[in-house]
This record gives structure tokens, C-alpha cells and sequence, in this order.
């Protein structure tokens, strides 16, 4: 008896110790080498700091293509470039001040796709509105005016968390603003900076005209300019603007998304798309928007070839180009792979900053989520990235692919402090803290690889 309990005994050490020491699986594996590698850090750092801004049709965007090509060939990875046409705007003089107010400077800039004042500018009153409902009361009271919508992200929905849903709210005033005050004859379109925080810095984003109405300029001040303006008009001060921007639209341009994939061991034809999108405003280097992105996704791939990993399924990684102000490369890709789509067995897009993760959105529900969380939850809660959020939009660029019906994600990190700097001149490398941008780069890894490379179909619902 003793001796059957002795060897009971040594056989449970031994299946314990067995168990401690099973080798790490290639998920666990990927996310310990994005913690500790530098890799994406490198990439996003040169991208930054020697690339520099990339707005569509820029010398910039020109030369990322033609960098993150190069260097996806250095690390013997498949790659290509499918060439799209962008539009391509120009920024150019940007100045405006209250001639009624002993010529105060009034720090702006022009919103991206806007026209040019005439040469030597307008002088106008400022008539302010709080929404297009106010616009529409005035009527033509506006004309020959420029009309100011102060338009605020609600800082409620930022500190709790929910700092997109307050983007969405105020930015509706950039993108149609100045067709709405133009079909009251107004001469110019002014908004607040679409933005959470600020140091006087004017934040832009590309706007969008009625063809049906004259276009008129339009920029963005900062908040602290924005806030100024009122408080003269609460007064019931006449306030007058002298506005001047040269902005211009050329011809639009060759560019081209990048394309790179290791194919799938078993089954190639099936997709497991990762992106973001290349380009990026003019105002900075386009660190959290989307330079960070574009790292991560690099990474994921730069991983698993230098794992020697071999995923079941292919992971393609897309660069996008023209996010900000046409969309001309998600919409490029989808049409040149129109035959694939359903063979996209998932798209993940990261376009939402590099802060800590805390999850991903995504269109995934019911049984197929479930059966999803239960694979990816060990290794995601690792870096507190196991949270799903549903969402029917988990990144612009795959939209046409999520409208498709293809499972779609896009990472989320700490909302908070991300329109801070979004489209403005403060959105450089600096306000990235490594090691959240390594957990970033973990979670989108893991998650890829689990996906690619699992026996089990995923569908949308």
C-alpha cells in the first residue's frame, strides 16, 4: 500500500512539473517578444522623426509608401504596393485677427479640403450660432457675415470615458458647417477646435462641400481663441475678423497602399487582414494618429517571421493611405480585392491612439463571440485588453469590409487624453509612453494570431 502511494505520489510531482514547464504557446510567445522588443518603437520613431507628415499626396506620404515597402522586404516579407489616386490639398498662409479689438491675432488653421479667401483676405462680423437648428433661425441674417459655431466635445462624455461619442457630437459643425452657413450668403466658416484639451493649438480635419452651394473658406481656431470670441459676443461687442488663408487643391496624385502578407500554411485563401492607415495631417508627425497604427500592424508581422511562426490562415497587413480626408485607399482596397471579401475571415484596423489598451470593438456577437473571448481571454488580460465593446464600425478603412459582413475589431486604448492632440500640431512622438505602445503592440498581435490561426470558423454573429 505504501509503496502504490509513493508511486502515486512521484507520478503527480511529475505530471505537475511537466504542466509548469510546458512550453509557451505561439500566443503567449508573440506577446513576450512585442514586450520586449523595440522593433515597433524603431519603426514608429523613424516614420515621425525622419518622415515626418504625411497628408495625402505630399512628399511625406510619397516617401512612407516607399520606406515601410523597403522595410518589409528587409525582413523577407511579401509585400507590395496597389497604387490609388488621392486628393491633394495644400496648406498654405493661415492668419486671422479682430480688427475690432485693437488687431488681437487669432490663432486658426484652414480645415482640410477648404478654399482659399481672396488674396487680400475678408473683413467680416463674427455672428456666433451654437448648432445648425440656431443657423437656420438666423437664416439670412448671416450673409456677408462669418458665421462661428461654438461647438464644445461634452467633457462629461470625455472623463468618462467616452471621449469618441463626444468627437462625434461636436465634429458634425467641421464637416458641414461651412455648405450650411454658405446657403444663407454667409463668407466664412469658423468652428472651436474639435478637441479636449489644448495649449492653443488649432486642430483641423477635413471638411466636405454641398456641390449645390458656393464654397466658402472655413478653419478652425483654438479653443482658447474660440472662447475668447464668445465671451466678446456674450458681451454684445460687434466682433470683426480679418481672415486670410491660401490653401489649394492640385490635380490629385499617384499613392499607394502597402500590401504585405505571410501566407497561411493550410488554408492561404483565407484572410486575416491587420491595418491602419499611413498618411496623416500636415500640422505634425502624426505619431498617435496613425504613425503608432502603422508600427503596431508592421510589428505583428515582423513577429511571426522572425518566430518562424506559420499561421493557418494569411495575414495580410495593409497600409492604408488617404484616411483623413478621402477614405481613397479603404475604398481603393476593397474594390481591388472585391472577389476576396468573403474570404476575409477577419479585418483589424488600430487608428484610435497608442495610451494603454483596454479592449477592442467589434461587429462579433453571440456564440461566435463567446467562443472567441474563451481562446483570447488568457492571453489578452495579460495587458487588460480583454474587453469586447460591440461596435457596427471597428475602423474607417475596413468599413467597406465590415458592411460586407466581414468580422471585423479595431484595438481600443485609453480614450482620455487622445483628443488632446488629434490633428494638431501636438501629435508627435512625445506623447506616446513606450511601454503602453509595446501592450498595444501585444494585444494586437495576440489577438491576430489566435484568429489566423484557429480551427474554428468566425462569423459576425
Amino acid at each position: 500500500m505504501k509503496s502504490t502511494i509513493a508511486a502515486l505520489t512521484i507520478l503527480l510531482t511529475a505530471i505537475t512539473a511537466a504542466a509548469q514547464t510546458a512550453p509557451p504557446s505561439n500566443g503567449e510567445r508573440l506577446m513576450a517578444h512585442a514586450l520586449e522588443s523595440s522593433g515597433a518603437w524603431e519603426t514608429l520613431q523613424y516614420l515621425t522623426d525622419d518622415i515626418g507628415p504625411r497628408l495625402s499626396g505630399s512628399k511625406g506620404a510619397a516617401l512612407a509608401v516607399q520606406w515601410t515597402t523597403a522595410r518589409f522586404r528587409s525582413w523577407g516579407i511579401a509585400v507590395r504596393d496597389e497604387k490609388v489616386m488621392v486628393p491633394h490639398w495644400v496648406r498654405g498662409e493661415e492668419r486671422a485677427s479682430l480688427v475690432s479689438h485693437n488687431g488681437q491675432k487669432i490663432v486658426l488653421t484652414a480645415l482640410g479640403g477648404s478654399v482659399a479667401t481672396p488674396v487680400r483676405g475678408i473683413t467680416a462680423d463674427v455672428i456666433e450660432v451654437s448648432n445648425f437648428d440656431e443657423l437656420d433661425r438666423l437664416g439670412n441674417k448671416v450673409r456677408g457675415k462669418i458665421v462661428y459655431y461654438n461647438n464644445p466635445m461634452n467633457m462629461d462624455l470625455v472623463r468618462s470615458g467616452h471621449s469618441f461619442e463626444a468627437y462625434e457630437e461636436a465634429v458634425r459643425y467641421r464637416g458641414a458647417g461651412a455648405s450650411r452657413a454658405a446657403k444663407y450668403g454667409a463668407v466664412a466658416s469658423l468652428i472651436r477646435s474639435v478637441a479636449s484639451a489644448s495649449l492653443r493649438d488649432p486642430h483641423t480635419g477635413a471638411m466636405r462641400y454641398d456641390p449645390k452651394l458656393p464654397k466658402i473658406p472655413a478653419a478652425a481656431m483654438t479653443i482658447e481663441d474660440a472662447m475668447l470670441v464668445d465671451r466678446l459676443i456674450r458681451k454684445g461687442e460687434r466682433v470683426r475678423m480679418h481672415l486670410v488663408l491660401t490653401p489649394k487643391t492640385l490635380p490629385d496624385a499617384d499613392s499607394a497602399n502597402v500590401v504585405a502578407e505571410i501566407r497561411g500554411s493550410e488554408r492561404p485563401d483565407e484572410i486575416v487582414l491587420v491595418g491602419a492607415h499611413l498618411d496623416s495631417w500636415d500640422l505634425a508627425t502624426g505619431a498617435i494618429d496613425d504613425g503608432s497604427g502603422v508600427a503596431m500592424s508592421m510589428e505583428v508581422l515582423r513577429l511571426i517571421k522572425d518566430l518562424g511562426l506559420h499561421p493557418r490562415r494569411t495575414i495580410r497587413c495593409v497600409l492604408f493611405m488617404n484616411e483623413e480626408n478621402g477614405l481613397r485607399g479603404g475604398r481603393g482596397y476593397a474594390a481591388a480585392h472585391k472577389d476576396e471579401i468573403g474570404r476575409h475571415a477577419a479585418a483589424i484596423e488600430t487608428d484610435a491612439g497608442a495610451a494603454a489598451p483596454t479592449g477592442f470593438s467589434t461587429n462579433v456577437s453571440g456564440e461566435a463571440l463567446t467562443s472567441l473571448e474563451s481562446r483570447v481571454h488568457p492571453l489578452l488580460a495579460r495587458v487588460n485588453a480583454a474587453r469586447f465593446e460591440q461596435s457596427s464600425e471597428a475602423g474607417a478603412d475596413i468599413s467597406p469590409l465590415t458592411d460586407a459582413g466581414v468580422p471585423s475589431f479595431g484595438l481600443i486604448s485609453d480614450p482620455l487624453h487622445y483628443f488632446d492632440y488629434h490633428h494638431s500640431p501636438s501629435d508627435t512622438l512625445d506623447k506616446i509612453d513606450p511601454k503602453d505602445f509595446a501592450a498595444d503592440t501585444a494585444a494586437l498581435a495576440a489577438l491576430t494570431w489566435e484568429i489566423a490561426d484557429s480551427t474554428e470558423p468566425l462569423r459576425a454573429k
